[in-house]
């Protein structure tokens, strides 16, 4: 929650400023999704407040896997598919870590912060699929997915939907509200829940990303399936009843497989994927095997 002390701030800012903002030119086109967006908050406090959150999330999850060796491959592949993202994106402080829990789960934060658990990687298996899973949190990182509700609900907590950001306010203030908004207390982890636009818009750019760095992208279709069987057959997370926790945040997985479906029938025909690879064994040697296997 913003201070009392900057609210009336933010507010007079709103009434002289934020109205007005969308005429004097803030709207910008997304490079990406070329749809037009106001940015209410701004890059560089987006990458503030997803450095800090990455602090509490990280440890929330069991904190990096401790195998620098492993983790640098995991950053190549992700930086791998960085390379072909639009706009300025590429110059965002990437960064891609594999967490130490048997969680199945992926996300990212805003200002380019992208997780992957260890409970998702043993499941997977080839570099494609992992390249799959990194490019759809890529893709809702150059989407801006969760800036936008970042957005709407740190203007939520300060009592006009749609406000635009206080300029006068200082970036700590915007850390101090953003933080708590994406990272739950008690262990509940990482907050946003995508809607069903954003999972489908997030997984056509994560195909693209990795058919441009040389990826089949039906990978992604196989990282699916692979959630799929762990929730219906026998593949609950520690034994109990509730599906991978994956599907909290990025929810609708039978839309999201008939859209893939149907873009790799339109965008990547067999013809247009010769020469596009998998590596299963790059990946089982330089991931799989330094991983205990899943229970």
């Amino acid at each position: 929650m913003l201070t009392r002390s900057i609210r009336p701030r933010l507010l007079m800012l709103l009434l002289v400023v934020g109205q007005g903002a969308w005429l004097l030119g803030g709207c910008t086109t997304n490079p990406a999704t070329g749809r037009r967006q106001f940015d209410l908050i701004g890059r560089q406090r987006e990458i503030a407040i997803g450095e800090e959150a990455k602090r509490e999330i990280a440890a929330q999850y069991g904190g990096p896997v401790d195998d620098p060796y492993m983790q640098s491959y995991v950053r190549g592949v992700g930086l791998s598919l960085v390379e072909h993202v639009e706009g300025d994106y590429g110059e965002l402080p990437w960064e891609f870590t594999v967490l130490d829990s048997d969680v199945i789960n992926a996300f990212a934060l805003p200002g380019g912060k992208v997780f992957i658990t260890r409970g998702l990687v043993v499941r997977l298996d080839d570099e494609a699929m992992l390249a799959g899973v990194l490019g759809h949190e890529i893709g809702h990182v150059t989407a801006e997915h969760a800036d936008k509700q970042l957005s709407e609900k740190l203007a939520f907590s300060i009592g006009l939907a749609g406000a635009a950001v206080a300029a006068g306010s200082s970036d700590s203030d915007w850390v101090r509200a953003g933080v708590p908004l994406l990272v739950g207390v008690g262990g509940s982890g990482f907050l946003l829940k995508f809607s069903r636009n954003d999972e489908l818009e997030a997984d056509a750019l994560g195909m693209r990303y990795m058919a441009r760095a040389g990826y089949d992208p039906r990978a992604l279709r196989d990282v699916m399936i692979v959630l799929e069987d762990a929730s219906g057959r026998g593949g609950r997370e520690a034994g109990g009843a509730r599906p991978p926790q994956i599907f909290s945040t990025h929810p609708y997985p039978e839309t999201r497989i008939a859209k893939i479906d149907e873009r790799l029938a339109r965008e990547y025909p067999p013809e247009a994927r010769t020469g596009l690879v998998r590596n299963p064994e790059r990946f089982r040697t330089q991931a799989l095997s330094r991983l205990p296997a899943p229970e």
